[in-house]
């Protein structure tokens, strides 16, 4: 078990959506162990949506005293409080400031980690976020500071780590941006971070292939030929332990799986369906690549359940769980 001595920092996420009702069952969940977390956010309007105790803090370090009591908060009043399942466009720029004062605390090394509650784009957009979501904006984040970032997107569920190499963007887009420096780019980040942050000393890598069959040495699509073998070849030379591209109808049963510690798949779906097959309520979304550590629930805002009580707290209990496995081999790497 963890015994971080830094508790991590949870976003606020989309306030209208399920974020306080997870927030409360994860605290529920995890108050007697030693893996604390704060939340940045209104705490009256947690409190009022969950019933739940907690108590303001004034500083992140205060959460390890606090937290088995109640739940520890920075406490960041929100310009309105939405009714539970609603969106209000008022919030959006406290919900970005959760964001933000994490990163901040994280670079202030006053938290071990981040964890980022669902948020609703279309509302950010409104207030004028420009990114598609929170790894591209963590990154951007780091960039600033002066980092040098390659942020990667990694899905854990189910004893499956599956890394999609091109994310969200249309089908038809995927071979005209799949390249063979994102994958060489990307599969240089993933194995340093297993050895750093997941403790593996030699992390055995897979590739799959963008068509059918890997391409059938090109007889269906040239990609796999082309882009994905000389990649996989580069990495082979550098010393890496990986091999591709293979069949992706064949990379996901459990004999397969066996074989390698993280998969980098072509596309979104190639990587998330297994993911959520293996484990739909129990997967964690990790941006490997940035100078702090971050994870997240892999689902999002579920505004139709905000309020209900049906809310399944299981991946937001396994994002914070990893953050805290990761902060704890970090400290040691």
């Amino acid at each position: 078990m963890p015994s971080n001595s830094l508790p991590l920092a949870l976003t606020s996420g989309e306030p209208g959506g399920i974020g306080p009702d997870i927030t409360a069952k994860a605290w529920q969940a995890l108050r007697h162990t030693s893996m604390p977390f704060v939340l940045i956010g209104d705490g009256h309007y947690w409190r009022a949506r969950t019933q739940v105790p907690f108590e303001t803090v004034d500083e992140p370090g205060q959460a390890t005293t606090v937290f088995s009591r109640a739940l520890p908060v920075l406490h960041r009043p929100l310009a309105e409080h939405p009714k539970a399942g609603t969106l209000s466009a008022a919030t959006a720029q406290q919900v970005i400031a959760s964001i933000d004062e994490a990163v901040v605390l994280a670079f202030a090394g006053k938290v071990s980690g981040l964890v980022t509650n669902p948020i609703q784009k279309e509302t950010l957009y409104a207030a004028g976020f420009k990114h598609q979501g929170h790894t591209d904006y963590l990154a951007a984040l780091a960039t600033e500071r002066g980092f040098s970032v390659q942020e990667v997107m990694m899905l854990v569920a189910g004893g499956l780590r599956a890394v999609p190499v091109t994310v969200h963007i249309p089908l038809s887009e995927v071979p005209r941006q799949l390249t063979g420096r994102a994958i060489i780019d990307q599969a240089r980040v993933v194995e340093r971070d297993l050895r750093r942050y997941f403790g593996i000393a030699r992390p055995r890598l897979v590739v799959t292939g963008l068509n059918p069959h890997a391409g059938e040495n090109g007889a269906m699509g040239s990609e796999d030929r082309d882009i994905i073998k000389p990649a996989v070849q580069a990495l082979a030379a550098e010393g890496f332990d990986i091999r591709g591209p293979i069949s992706a109808d064949t990379a996901f049963h459990a004999e397969a799986r066996a074989t390698y510690d993280a998969i980098l798949c072509m596309y979104h779906d190639q990587a998330l369906i297994p993911v959520k097959t293996l484990d739909f309520h129990g997967g964690v979304n990790v941006t490997l690549g940035l100078p702090f550590i971050r994870t997240s629930p892999d689902h999002g805002t579920a505004l139709d359940l905000a309020g209900t009580g049906k809310a399944n707290p299981t991946s937001l209990i396994a994002a914070l769980k990893l953050a805290a496995e990761m902060a704890e081999r970090g400290r040691g790497a």
